[in-house]
């Protein structure tokens, strides 16, 4: 028994570092959205050009579109903008989500990089009701929502080339076509 004992605190270190080393090894933009098949949820948000108008989910519904999270304080969202600016150029509608940031860093934003959303809804504090019940713990995030209102994709991670093309594209036109 005394053996034992001596030998429990290796056990214990080699069972937390091979957690550790799977954590580790996890990629966090993989991880599955737990509202991918169920509506996206109700809110009521301001627009960022217009703070007095707000918009609700049924504002949005009757079209296949993306939401796109995002935020001037968020270096990948700058390396992905020239991907939402292509998509936009294709015809998708994008939605933005402005998260926890502040209104003139979100329109200097806008003004340097182009403004390719059809319109935006502002979240300053991140603690409303659209990303605290879509589960956004950052930005980017980026879901595909089909013209009846319910989640069919998420992105936890930057939008490249490859994943619009490979990916986010033939989700937007199979659920262009199942309208």
């Amino acid at each position: 028994m005394k053996r034992f004992l001596l030998f429990l605190p290796l056990i214990v270190f080699l069972l937390v570092g091979i957690f550790l080393y799977k954590g580790l090894s996890m990629d966090p933009s993989a991880r599955e959205s737990a509202l991918i098949g169920k509506p996206l949820p109700e809110f009521s948000l301001p627009r960022l050009t217009n703070p007095n108008l707000l918009v609700t989910r049924e504002d949005l519904i009757g079209e296949v579109f993306l939401l796109n999270v995002w935020g001037s304080w968020c270096p990948s969202c700058y390396d992905e903008h020239e991907e939402i600016v292509r998509m936009a150029q294709a015809g998708v509608p994008i939605v933005g989500l402005n998260y926890k940031d502040e209104p003139a860093k979100a329109f200097r934003y806008l003004s340097q990089l182009g403004n390719p959303y059809t319109q935006i809804l502002v979240e300053e504090d991140g603690l409303r009701e659209l990303a605290f019940n879509l589960g956004v713990y950052g930005a980017p995030e980026t879901f595909l929502i089909d013209s009846k209102g319910i989640v069919r994709y998420h992105l936890a991670g930057v939008i490249t080339p490859q994943l619009v093309d490979q990916v986010i594209m033939p989700e937007v036109q199979k659920w262009q076509r199942n309208r």
